[in-house]
């Protein structure tokens, strides 16, 4: 027994070895990133907003780990309908906003005060026309953007200079022309930190104003640009690498963990879209209908391919996510605890079937 005792002592001591180097490189696992989750308001006068939002939302995601949410509206009036500014926790959840509308005519002051109390702590991002929303007799947007434009010229292409080549966010950026764009004048440089300055030439005239700039100054950081009219500008691979290195910028993640593509779901939600009454198009619900909510990862709106057509009874309409995005999920919430003995799924292409997973839960997690 005496000769064994350091034998089985050495065992426990080398199992106990083998048990700290496991728990060791477990512990040294590193943790996944986890992704930004912003929000794009998108919508207004004057300019495609069925086709740019989509790229907008798209194109940050392909080049960073951020999940952009989409609220939008096709209202092509300058006064769309915002009505998510009326909550003050309008933007709870959000790490970074996106602003793309293009409002004009909204001179509502509350509105003003819950986008900007929002953004003493949560940073934003500013494209083109949203420098020249909420025009509500007060310099309070301007002061928040860090510049003040009233107006622009012709579209002509713009020549677009890197002023501080060395910034994070331009550093690996190269100057570049543009197609037909319109130049937003500068009346007024409050806080703003220029970044990039365009060139257009009208004539026998050159005209020369500040495109990109941030703002550390008031609350949140911010970045802005005007350039952005036209969609073929919004769909250039130049453009959107500068909008979404801004992005990072701002929120403070422009590093090699984010510069990675996101490849989970996103939520689209169209603003002030008039819902198609159901009982309306298809008869009132039979008998032994059991009333269900329904829930997606994204809706296809611009075909009308809502959760619901998913059960309407009619094999001709379908619901569609928006986009590739995957996983892409539909959910149908019972009234209360419901026993489910079969599904059938019927796909767009009958021949074709896409792979999925059905899941149940008491909680929807």
């Amino acid at each position: 027994m005496k000769r064994l005792l350091p034998l089985l002592l050495a065992v426990a001591a080398l199992g106990s070895l083998f048990l700290a180097n496991g728990q060791e490189k477990k512990a040294s696992l590193p943790e996944p990133t986890r992704p930004l989750k912003a929000l794009l308001i998108a919508g207004g006068c004057c300019h495609d907003y069925v086709k740019q939002h989509e790229l907008l939302y798209k194109g940050i995601q392909e080049r960073a780990n951020v999940r952009v949410d989409v609220m939008w509206t096709r209202d092509r009036t300058t006064n769309p309908p915002l009505p998510l500014y009326d909550d003050p926790d309008w933007a709870k959840g959000y790490d970074i906003i996106i602003h793309d509308e293009c409002a004009a005519s909204n001179k509502d002051l509350k509105v003003m005060e819950n986008i900007l109390e929002v953004h003493k702590t949560i940073p934003a991002v500013h494209l083109h026309c949203a420098m020249h929303s909420f025009r509500n007799g007060t310099d309070k947007w301007a002061k928040h953007l860090g510049l003040h434009s009233t107006g622009h010229g012709p579209q002509k292409p713009l020549e677009i200079t890197y002023t501080n080549p060395d910034h994070p966010i331009t550093k690996t950026l190269e100057n570049w022309v543009t197609k037909n764009e319109e130049l937003y004048n500068n009346r007024e440089i409050f806080d703003a930190e220029p970044l990039a300055l365009a060139t257009q030439k009208v004539g026998d005239r050159e005209n020369s104003a500040v495109v990109a700039w941030i703002n550390t100054k008031q609350g949140a950081p911010t970045f802005s640009t005007t350039v952005g009219h036209n969609t073929y500008t919004v769909e250039d691979p130049r453009y959107l690498d500068l909008v979404t290195r801004g992005l990072l910028w701002a929120a403070g993640k422009l590093n090699e963990d984010y510069l990675k593509p996101y490849t989970g779901s996103n939520v689209i939600t169209e603003m002030g879209a008039k819902e198609e009454k159901v009982e309306s198009l298809f008869g009132k619900p039979s008998k032994d209908a059991v009333k269900v909510k329904l829930t997606a990862s994204s809706v296809q709106v611009s075909d009308s391919h809502f959760p619901w057509r998913a059960i309407d009874g009619n094999v001709e309409t379908r619901w569609t996510a928006n986009g590739a995005a995957h996983p892409a999920w539909l959910q149908l919430e019972f009234e209360k605890p419901t026993t489910v003995t079969s599904a059938e799924i019927l796909w767009e292409q009958r021949t074709e079937w896409y792979h999925y997973k059905i899941e149940t839960s008491r909680d929807g997690k």
